[in-house]
């Protein structure tokens, strides 16, 4: 299908004028755009000031008069200072950013022979940046005068990565690209924001491969689905996103899922399959977990990155699909390639852009504006405002930084404790008991399970027959709940911290071990007896 020629470009008030028959004796430069015999332009997207406005009605009628297929829209872009830099591209930005473009369709010339210098600057910075997704499109006049010689034109292809972009404009453009990477969390942890910054800057220029490695649940199958969104809004991209985990791929379906297969290539193939790269054709293919993939599916991967072809299962004829790879991993891929497991061509490939997300728990000053982003969704969810009280999230955010919370499932873990806390919230409201028993759960899942069972309290082992038999069960689970705390904590001091974190506050002379010790002994217990393998059943 052929593209329409589409042509956007301000009205030249001096170049386009003229009056009379005369005006086709000039070589003005909008009209000469539709006389060259060869080029159609399908429609003219004319720029111009009100005031002008008879000019521009004499050029929508010389243009239907030359050639009558071209469209043109006049847009009035009145500007009090058409030499002010930030009112002509804050003019020119807030026009392009609300028309419908259609790359697949049509095809886009900014037109920089007209209009003040400033406001040929403005639309070289909108090309270059990717809001006019088209070439520059530079006009001339014939080196003879004659009437009907349209001149000259050429089409400027920029390379992105030769030119500074100084507008305040763009800037705001990358902070709001950055804040959307991030989907809106004000992050603090520096190394993460400027990883942020450098993949906000690749993810707008390359089309290259990108790794992102990390531990499971540290963002990076979101980070690729928005690093794809910012493509698809700056007209990088037109395919679709399209994600596969690659642990679930095994044996013929991976290379089938991948790659297609045709009818019959193997048992149960009982009809063509297009595969996953060509539904990413144009589009972003994320692999999460491309370490999982076999040696085959990793060789067949690699020509198909290289070479945009690969053959499909069964077939003898190559397809093709311009797609760009994103891959995800939690593991070392060095280590992999070192031992065999993982192709060092295919590593070399796709380790241009390597970024490594750091986990929760290494972003500790991140994990309350993340608190506040989820609780935040959790409102939109459960239909009412849910907050904390002062003291509960003073509470849960001191465990939550503190070394004890592991945050082993990271972003997963969080969500899932902001979304426990606001569903059993009464009346939106998150309070200390509740962060109280949130913390407990947590404190339980990121226990291994040998030490879970070794945190298991059977009193009937630890206590002499004659004071198991008088307990009371409030003593009962009392004591339980203290033994507990005892075998997860490293000394008797930390323990008896842990257990009267706040009577302690009310006391002169604070001495928590000590405590602890007398309590346990009215039990016959001591720390030793019952943090010691021996007394740990």
């Amino acid at each position: 299908m052929t593209k329409k020629n589409v042509v956007i470009g301000f009205m030249g008030t001096q170049l386009d004028s003229g009056q009379g028959a005369g005006r086709w004796e000039k070589w003005r430069p909008t009209i000469s755009l539709v006389q060259h015999e060869d080029t159609l332009i399908d429609r003219l997207e004319l720029l111009y000031a009100t005031k002008y406005e008879a000019l521009a009605q004499t050029l929508v009628r010389d243009i239907a008069n030359v050639s009558p297929d071209t469209t043109v829209n006049l847009i009035p872009t009145d500007v009090g200072n058409p030499w002010d830099f930030g009112e002509m591209y804050g003019v020119l930005y807030d026009w392009a950013r609300s028309y419908r473009f259609d790359p697949d369709r049509e095809q886009y010339w900014a037109h920089i022979t007209t209009g003040t210098h400033v406001a040929q600057i403005c639309m070289f910075l909108m090309v270059e940046s990717r809001f006019i997704p088209g070439l520059l499109l530079q006009t001339a006049p014939p080196k003879k005068q004659e009437r009907g010689n349209p001149g000259s034109y050429t089409l400027i292809d920029l390379d992105l990565s030769r030119y500074d972009v100084l507008a305040q404009r763009f800037s705001q453009a990358h902070a709001e690209a950055l804040e959307f990477l991030k989907s809106g969390i004000p992050t603090r942890n520096k190394r993460f924001n400027a990883l942020i910054e450098e993949i906000e800057r690749v993810a707008v220029r390359s089309e290259a491969p990108i790794l992102l490695t990390g531990p499971t649940g540290a963002g990076k199958s979101h980070l690729a689905r928005r690093m794809y969104e910012l493509k698809k809004s700056r007209h990088r991209v037109q395919g679709d996103f399209v994600e596969v985990n690659c642990a679930t791929l095994r044996g013929d379906g991976a290379a089938s899922t991948l790659f297609g297969h045709k009818k019959g290539a193997f048992t149960g193939a009982a009809t063509d399959r297009a595969g996953l790269l060509r539904t990413a054709h144009e589009g972003v293919l994320f692999l999460d977990e491309i370490g999982e993939l076999g040696l085959d599916e990793q060789a067949m991967l690699l020509k198909a990155v290289e070479e945009k072809r690969f053959l499909p299962m069964g077939s003898d004829r190559e397809v093709s699909s311009d797609f760009q790879l994103i891959a995800g991993t939690n593991r070392d891929l060095r280590i992999d390639v070192a031992q065999g497991r993982f192709r060092e061509d295919l590593f070399a490939r796709i380790n241009l852009w390597a970024y490594t997300l750091p986990g929760l728990a290494q972003r500790p000053e991140d994990i309350e504006p993340n608190v506040d982003h989820l609780l935040a969704r959790a409102t939109a969810e459960v239909g009412q405002a849910v907050r904390f009280n002062a003291e509960a999230k003073s509470r849960y955010l001191q465990f939550a930084r503190s070394n004890q919370a592991l945050w082993s499932g990271n972003f997963r873990d969080l969500s899932a404790s902001v979304t426990r806390m606001a569903t059993l919230a009464d009346g939106g409201r998150i309070s200390t008991d509740l962060v109280d028993a949130e913390i407990q759960r947590l404190q339980w899942l990121w226990q291994p399970a040998e030490q879970a069972q070794v945190h298991d309290v059977d009193l009937d082992v630890l206590l002499p027959a004659d004071v198991a038999d008088k307990l009371d069960l409030f003593d009962r689970l009392q004591l339980e709940a203290v033994v507990r705390v005892c075998r997860e904590s490293q000394t008797l001091s930390d323990a008896g911290r842990r257990l009267f974190n706040q009577s302690r506050t009310q006391r002169s002379v604070v001495n928590d071990a000590d405590r602890l010790r007398k309590y346990l002994l009215k039990y016959a217990l001591t720390w030793d007896g019952i943090c010691s393998p021996s007394g740990a059943q």
